[in-house]
């Protein structure tokens, strides 16, 4: 027998079936509680609320469970590079070799950018955010292919998933050469994925540049650990504009501006202006400790513990090991990291923290390795755009697939009842 649950209003009981996912998780349909009842749930932030049914990420964070369509994300950071993963995600099998070497040669054919973006491009200020130019820079993508919009052309939407994963960097790339005041690099398509993001990111025109290869295993599995993390605000952002039949850029620049607010993806950002504030006011790791324990401070270590993750984030685990091998590689000399090994070794031993599971999360050591690879702190939260497109290309087209209903959230009305007009003057 299937199971239910009861809600008892005014007198009259309903009952409302139960879904089970299939790694066990519970929920109530209340899709007719509206309609058979008056009445609608309220659920600030939607912390509570499954607003949709999906095939892509599992997340269990009291177990500290990750999973890419039933792929641990431990097994894939150690074995599949990133494009092997967003296939994954964005189709849902691991592709096979021909099916691999069509993506990546799809992608490695589309790195190039229209030289006419350039010229909106050019038109922001040197000092603009880079978000701000991506999220304008994918939406204006619409107006230079156009066939999107034509239905009886809808196999072409791999063309136009094919593009984003190649163009994407390739805009990063311009948005820090501007803040440098140097030449862009054009894309070299002898590169992988993640090298060729460090040739446009790194190389100068007046030497060579080698890309370290450390670095670039670090990068890819960076990106492979950012590429999909369920609901969270910005692919909630991309579901929901995309139910609108919102075309694929235009869902994407929307889940880039998301991604943009700072309790959401700045918080590696966040990580490194701590570190910063800790250096400015002397380097003193214990008296931080100390204010991070004390009830009456309002001082937080930033990127310690996760919203989600009751346990350790299985991410930091494995980038832990990628941030020693490329501070070990780079032999950087920094301050701002010695602070930051200082603060994991104290939180790793000190019961504290141990027993509040407050470890070092994936911002924690993906913030140390952006630093140590010398990328801008205004270039964090797009690093982590990067990875997160194949992630939010799923859910979208999982969406698109399905045929999900238009979003349309609804609200518990707090404002003035009926009231009378009163003319100007009478005011």
């Amino acid at each position: 027998m299937a199971e239910t649950a009861k809600i008892i209003f005014d007198g009259q009981e309903f009952e409302y079936p139960v879904f089970t996912g299939s790694e066990g998780e519970k929920a109530i349909d209340i899709s007719k509680l509206r309609g058979q009842t008056g009445l609608i749930t309220l659920d600030p932030g939607y912390k509570n609320t499954g607003a949709t049914k999906s095939a892509i990420t599992f997340l269990d964070g009291e177990n500290g469970i990750l999973r890419y369509r039933g792929y641990s994300i431990e097994d894939l950071a150690e074995k599949a590079d990133f494009l092997g993963v967003a296939y994954l995600l964005i189709y849902g099998e691991l592709p096979n070799k021909e099916q691999y070497d069509n993506f990546v040669g799809g992608i490695t054919r589309h790195t190039l950018v229209n030289e006419d973006m350039r010229k909106i491009f050019d038109g922001f200020p040197v000092n603009a955010h880079p978000m701000g130019v991506m999220s304008s820079l994918v939406s204006a993508m619409c107006g230079f292919y156009p066939e999107l919009f034509d239905k009886s052309k809808e196999e072409n939407i791999d063309h136009h998933i094919v593009r984003l994963m190649a163009k994407l960097p390739t805009l990063a790339t311009w948005c820090y050469k501007k803040s440098q005041g140097h030449p862009i690099n054009y894309p070299q398509n002898k590169l992988d994925y993640c090298s060729n993001f460090l040739h446009m990111m790194f190389a100068l025109p007046v030497e060579d540049y080698h890309v370290d290869p450390v670095v670039a295993s670090a990068l890819n599995k960076l990106l492979i650990l950012h590429a999909d993390h369920e609901q969270n605000c910005s692919t909630s952002t991309v579901r929901l504009v995309g139910s609108s039949q919102a075309n694929l850029y235009s869902s994407i620049s929307a889940g880039i501006s998301a991604l943009w607010g700072p309790l959401h993806g700045g918080a590696n950002q966040e990580v490194i202006e701590m570190l910063e504030a800790i250096k400015a006011d002397g380097g003193n790791v214990k008296k931080y400790i100390d204010m991070a324990k004390d009830k009456n401070s309002n001082f937080r270590l930033m990127g310690f513990g996760h919203r989600v993750y009751k346990n350790f984030d299985p991410r930091a685990r494995i980038i832990k090991k990628a941030a020693d091998d490329v501070l070990e590689k780079l032999g950087v000399n920094d301050p701002i990291l010695d602070i930051a090994r200082g603060l994991e070794e104290a939180a790793l031993k000190d019961d504290y923290f141990v027993s509040r599971k407050l470890y070092p999360n994936v911002d924690f050591y993906s913030g140390i390795i952006y630093r140590a690879l010398g990328i801008p702190v205004n270039m964090f939260t797009v690093m982590f755009a990067i990875g997160r497109l194949p992630g939010w290309i799923a859910q979208w087209l999982e969406l698109r697939n399905e045929g999900q209903a238009i979003g349309r959230p609804r609200q518990i009305y707090t404002g003035h009842t009926a009231r009378e007009f009163v003319p100007i003057e009478n005011r």
